[in-house]
């Protein structure tokens, strides 16, 4: 059987990507483009909603180039994307309104209290499984819409409905489940908008887009887009979810954690929304076609993993290259006791404090670049245990293992790190662009290429584990002091 491929179109926070994926899971090609990041006044992060489409129409042309000239046809496009970045635009000229507010923003941390005062907190918890934070998308489309100059017509969307509305040449303004259960406005018990969310944010339910399965046919993309051609759009998935069905985390209480510009941490939930009381979220992970459920999983948002790591390259100059990081951290012995608590954009899971700072603690003269780099592999594992103890604390099972990728994992001092802190395995996908995978994977089922995920479980492969030190001391006292730290840099 001749090999099928599937472009899997990877639009992050930083930077945007495509990969090409063959139906034996391999990665033929990618093409990868930055885009700007706009810090309009501190606290706010913006995104050119047509500099990321610039980024992905430059990506799409690169690899399908590549693709004819080895001969083969794309049979189908999946896509993944930045979570909860909000975008408003013109429905007749397909022009943004105004810069897509980013998920990491806190520009509308006072509406979330002030909605918390109102004890709207349950009601949003329970419909959405949600906590009132300024990272989800309904406070910042009201904004947005509060914002406009005047009365005019608008459609709303994440990255993804952005994406396939550009792709389409505006023909169709879809979205999926693990994408909308991020805005605060879908209901996850339903399955759909929530009329009374949607008057709560003052969002027309009309300017949201049309929610179809994960996996499914969006649309077809225009042949004078990127491509030159209709290639049927048949996936679209927020990028953790992604990450956890490239991971091949099928199964309930399956667990993986992703280190990217921030890093999350999912466990799939199975069929049934659990019920969490503490720090953590309730999401949609996936709905596999029209006639199957929806899939949930738990989740934990950290907001600061590898931007801390460009903070140390590009604010402080600690390091030229995001690769040098884990050289320099092990020229140290240790952390010559410093602890940095990365909370630039306030902290996420399982503290949920938008008021948070950033603080380095324990600073001496002896203290160096090394220290601060090992430091700041070290408040990754910290925040990653965090969660773990609350998914304890809330009565669920601890995961037997833990499946990690993303650009941070492939430190090997991070993943021995997060085994000692986290007291389980830790198992490195060979492949770290699981987060794209996901997406070609679910593209590919809908599509024919892969008939069942038992294919697709079958083509995943890790490196060898790694275990936690059983006669590693101090552990859980480098914890306790991280946990002190941490208690500082809240207001």
């Amino acid at each position: 059987m001749a090999l099928q491929v599937v472009l899997a179109l990877d639009a992050g926070t930083t930077s945007v990507r495509t990969l090409a994926v063959d139906s034996l899971g391999n990665i033929l090609t990618t093409s990868k483009e930055e885009f700007p990041q706009h810090y309009p006044e501190p606290g706010l992060i913006e995104h050119d909603p047509e500099e990321i489409w610039s980024a992905a129409a430059s990506t799409l042309k690169n690899v399908s180039r590549e693709i004819e000239e080895m001969g083969f046809d794309i049979s189908a496009i999946g896509i993944t994307n930045q979570r909860e970045t909000s975008i408003i635009w013109d429905p007749v000229s397909g022009k943004p309104l105004q810069n897509g507010i980013v998920w990491q923003d806190r520009r509308t941390t006072e509406r979330c209290q002030e909605l918390e005062k109102q004890n709207h907190l349950q009601q949003i918890r329970s419909k959405t499984g949600l906590v009132l934070d300024p990272y989800f998308s309904s406070t910042k489309f009201e904004w947005m819409i509060k914002s406009l100059s005047s009365k005019r017509n608008f459609l709303l969307g994440t990255v993804d409905s952005w994406l396939i509305w550009k792709l389409t040449d505006g023909k169709v303004h879809a979205s999926e489940p693990s994408n909308a259960s991020r805005t605060m406005l879908f209901d996850i018990n339903e399955g759909s908008w929530s009329e009374d969310l949607c008057d709560l944010f003052s969002v027309p339910i009309e300017s949201l887009p049309k929610i179809h399965p994960t996996a499914g046919h969006f649309g077809s993309t225009s042949k004078d887009g990127p491509l030159g051609k209709e290639i049927p759009i048949m996936s679209a998935i927020g990028d953790q979810q992604s990450s956890l069905f490239g991971q091949a985390c099928f199964n309930s209480g399956d667990t993986k954690n992703t280190y990217g510009t921030g890093s999350f941490m999912l466990t799939n939930a199975g069929e049934s929304p659990p019920a969490i009381n503490d720090g953590l979220l309730t999401t949609v992970a996936w709905q596999l076609n029209s006639s199957s459920p929806l899939t949930y999983a738990i989740e934990g948002s950290i907001f600061s993993t590898g931007s801390t790591i460009q903070w140390l390259r590009d604010e402080l100059g600690i390091i030229d290259n995001s690769s040098d990081l884990e050289p320099l951290a092990l020229s140290c012995v240790d952390n010559g006791g410093v602890v940095i608590v990365p909370a630039f954009s306030g902290l996420g899971s399982p503290w949920w404090d938008p008021d948070a700072r950033g603080i380095i603690a324990g600073l001496t003269r002896g203290v160096g670049r090394a220290e601060l780099a090992r430091a700041t592999i070290e408040s990754m594992a910290f925040q990653t245990r965090d969660i773990l103890e609350t998914l304890k604390k809330n009565a669920m099972p601890t995961p037997k293992k833990m499946k990690v990728d993303g650009g941070a994992a492939v430190m090997d001092s991070l993943m021995t790190c997060l085994a000692n802190q986290l007291k389980i395995p830790v198992i490195r996908s060979s492949n770290t662009e699981s987060t794209a995978l996901g997406a070609a994977y679910l593209a590919g089922l809908a599509g024919g290429v892969w008939e069942t995920v038992k294919e697709i479980e079958d083509l995943w492969l890790g490196d060898e584990p790694f275990f936690p030190d059983s006669n590693d001391t101090t552990a859980d006292e480098m914890y306790q002091m991280w946990l002190g730290v941490l208690g500082k840099s809240r207001r």
